[in-house]
């Protein structure tokens, strides 16, 4: 400890006495510069040293550690992968026609528009035949950066679903945190494995497309081109369906802004053709395949900090939580839900989390009725 601050004491007076600051002192304090200067550099030091650590934390370990939403009106904020969302809703760990994988994530959350399409999505699929749906990661509580994965899924608009059909019986906690999914597409070739893809999968994809709010689908190219090669008389649906490296043992659904989300940034829109011409010809050529020049580059999501995120996102991760998941937990099974009688009228208008039109109300209850978007919002089974 003597060593420590007797290092600290002598770095101290050097840029004491480097600084004009210290010069400043010496001239106007002859005989006791030394120490003045000494104890101003240590204090600046201290600053220095805590600074870094707040002003700069990762914005995916902020995120990463919330395990509730934000008590807040349901909104989107920034880009698929540069934002977050308030307001969020968890699909339950079971449906009728889906069981929710890897539960340990935590990522079974998203804005009420996208966990109502999955349940719509798992009723249709299993009128078509599908056996029900096995649910990849949606998002955080909150969005932004994951702390490993994905570069999207931050404003609670993207899910993933695995192409391996939902077993017969309820998987245990332990399968859902290990069992592998069925990988479709041969590394090599880069084409579908014949002997794994059958026409439900081929149903199942034009269903999830068949949906106005859904823009993308995004699979693997091999994916991509047994669509191409096989979907015979209505193919417009193609169009949203999208090559992307990866993707190769699940779809990944992306639904476009929603109603009463001024902030959320939209992508771009979809050529009109069905994607079956030589932008789908450049996946199969060497080009796409190629190793990566810099493979140690950081990610993206492993240099965000707050700053780089819209300021919104500041106040979805300071405002408060609902008192439970449980409280915040889907149960729509294509029922209509009222919504839970909101609290009384307040003497004055309630805090928001940001100024102008797209505030946030950081007070407002999560069950509040959304007509604007024809979501209905959860409240918990009879009996929880």
């Amino acid at each position: 400890m003597i060593d420590t601050l007797r290092g600290l004491w002598y770095d101290a007076v050097q840029i004491a006495e480097g600084s004009s600051l210290g010069k400043t002192l010496a001239r106007a304090l002859p005989g006791k510069t030394l120490l003045l200067t000494a104890v101003l550099a240590i204090a600046g030091l201290a600053a220095l040293a805590t600074q870094p650590g707040s002003a700069e934390q990762r914005a995916k370990d902020l995120f990463g550690a919330k395990k509730l939403p934000a008590l807040a009106a349901a909104q989107s904020i920034g880009f698929y992968s540069k934002g977050c969302f308030s307001g969020g809703v968890a699909l339950p760990m079971d449906g009728r026609h889906w069981e929710v994988m890897r539960p340990s994530r935590n990522r079974r959350w998203g804005h009420p528009a996208m966990i109502a399409l999955i349940e719509k999505l798992s009723r249709d699929a299993a009128a078509d035949g599908w056996p029900g749906l096995l649910i990849g990661d949606i998002s955080q509580p909150r969005g932004g950066p994951m702390l490993t994965g994905h570069a999207s899924h931050q404003i609670g608009l993207d899910a993933d679903i695995w192409l391996t059909p939902m077993p017969d019986r309820k998987l245990s906690a332990e399968e859902r945190e290990n069992i592998s999914a069925t990988l479709m597409v041969d590394e090599k070739t880069h084409l579908v494995k014949d002997g794994l893809w059958t026409p439900m999968h081929t149903r199942l994809l034009k269903r999830a497309a068949s949906y106005p709010e859904v823009e993308r689908i995004l699979v693997n190219p091999g994916i991509k081109k047994k669509l191409c090669d096989t979907v015979k008389g209505d193919r417009s649906w193609l169009r949203k369906v999208r090559p992307f490296w990866g993707h190769d043992y699940h779809f990944h659904i992306r639904i476009g802004c929603q109603a009463g989300s001024p902030d959320c940034k939209a992508q771009e829109a979809t050529a009109p053709s069905d994607g079956c011409d030589q932008a789908l010809a450049w996946w199969f050529t060497e080009e796409p395949w190629r190793p990566n020049k810099n493979p140690d580059k950081p990610k993206a999501r492993d240099l965000m900090t707050m700053a780089n995120l819209p300021r919104q996102c500041q106040f979805v991760l300071d405002a408060p939580a609902p008192p439970s998941a449980e409280a915040v937990t889907y149960y729509g099974d294509g029922v209509p839900i009222a919504a839970v009688p909101a609290p009384a009228a307040e003497s004055s208008p309630p805090p928001t989390v940001a100024a102008g039109a797209a505030a946030l109300p950081a007070s407002a209850n999560a069950f509040v009725a959304t007509p604007e978007i024809g979501i209905p919002l959860p409240r918990p089974r009879p009996g929880h």
